[in-house]
């Protein structure tokens, strides 16, 4: 009988262990990772795979491991809620995305009701924040902030040009344009032309037209790359020279691929380039390695999934409620992107927009460069 309760004991003790070694934090990232946005979705994905890949490495979380779980969005609201719901099913409690506002906000509350701490690198809706949810955070700024930025800078080098404002009548894209809009009045100065497009429309000739007819010289496009550079190319095929200036939905150099050489002088606003940061440097180097280039949301992911470790550690729990009390209106945390501190809405505390110029290089190819 003694015996047989040491061997129980041992038998106990072995698998406790056993269990202790193959704890595994389950995180999920959602985002487009197919369909017309994809290149924002492996932005998102390759960001958050390597960040857990270092992460892992480096002994993982509170002893625990770091598994991800990858949901394609497509960019479509309801199937981001489908992807909610499956990452609960999975019992995912940590998730970084979505990529797109009007995806993140439904998702978001999935994740609230159910207990799933969500970091965005890239939503930028003002209302991402002002819902009073406890579990959403983003690594980026605002579009109030950004649309600022873009009208003051307007306003600053063409106060006496025509702007024609067009949006694609999505949550980020129609929100972006009216906030820039906004600083654009506060400045006194007046669009010739507000005009909404469907997302994924192809032939924007009507549009063109319109802009022709009120001799816009600049258009504010709110929006992702792919209209956005169909426009630029339509634009530039009819004969209109009108600048494009847009935000951060255009800031992939399949922009460029899409518009064609018309791009060249595009301006766009986004935070200054956190591939050329000193903290990103040595990871900077793992994304060329493997013929990634870590560009836009990139490092805003895995700078999601080191607040997420950091916060844990905190916490000194993975519970992502106690995550999420540890990291809002606390210390700084050290990422790839620099210091990254949160207000009690979620929001970073150091928005940092600035304009760009789309230029060619040396090597021909024409992408983003910071003003």
């Amino acid at each position: 009988m003694k015996k047989l309760l040491l061997s129980s004991i041992a038998l106990g003790a072995v698998l406790a262990f056993s269990g202790a070694a193959n704890a595994q934090i389950k995180l999920g990232v959602g985002g487009p990772i197919t369909g017309p946005n994809a290149a924002f979705g492996a932005q998102l994905k390759n960001g958050t795979e390597q960040a857990v890949e270092d992460i892992n490495a480096a002994g993982g979380v509170l002893g625990q491991k770091l598994v991800v779980s990858v949901g394609d969005d497509v960019s479509d609201p309801k199937q981001g809620v489908s992807v909610a719901n499956k990452f609960v099913g999975d019992g995912v409690k940590w998730v970084v995305g979505h990529f797109n506002s009007g995806v993140a906000m439904p998702a978001s509350e999935v994740y609230a009701e159910n207990g799933i701490l969500m970091i965005s690198p890239s939503a930028t809706n003002p209302k991402i924040t002002e819902r009073g949810l406890w579990n959403v955070f983003r690594t980026c700024g605002r579009d109030d902030q950004q649309g600022e930025v873009a009208a003051a800078y307007i306003a600053k080098n063409f106060k006496d040009k025509k702007i024609a404002i067009v949006h694609d009548k999505t949550t980020y894209g129609q929100g972006l344009a009216d906030e820039t809009r906004k600083g654009l009045t506060k400045a006194g100065i007046k669009d010739v032309l507000y005009e909404g497009v469907n997302a994924g429309e192809k032939d924007f000739s009507a549009l063109i037209s319109k802009i022709k007819s009120v001799g816009a010289d600049f258009v504010y496009w709110g929006g992702l790359h792919t209209e956005g550079g169909l426009i630029v190319r339509q634009m530039r095929d009819q004969g209109v020279k009108a600048v494009l200036i847009s935000g951060d939905g255009i800031t992939t150099d399949e922009f460029a691929t899409i518009g064609g050489p018309g791009v060249e002088g595009t301006l766009m606003t986004f935070p200054p380039d956190p591939q050329k940061r000193p903290e990103a440097a040595a990871i900077v180097k793992k994304f060329e390695a493997k013929n990634f280039k870590p560009e836009a949301y990139t490092l805003y992911s895995y700078a999601a999934v080191q607040i997420m470790a950091e916060g844990a550690k905190r916490a000194n729990s993975v519970d992502p409620k106690k995550v999420a009390e540890a990291l809002r209106g606390s210390a700084p945390v050290k990422t790839v992107i620099g210091d990254i501190a949160f207000d009690k809405k979620g929001d970073i505390t150091r928005p940092d927009y600035t304009m760009y110029t789309w230029k060619k290089g040396a090597d021909g190819k024409i992408t983003y460069v910071e003003n």
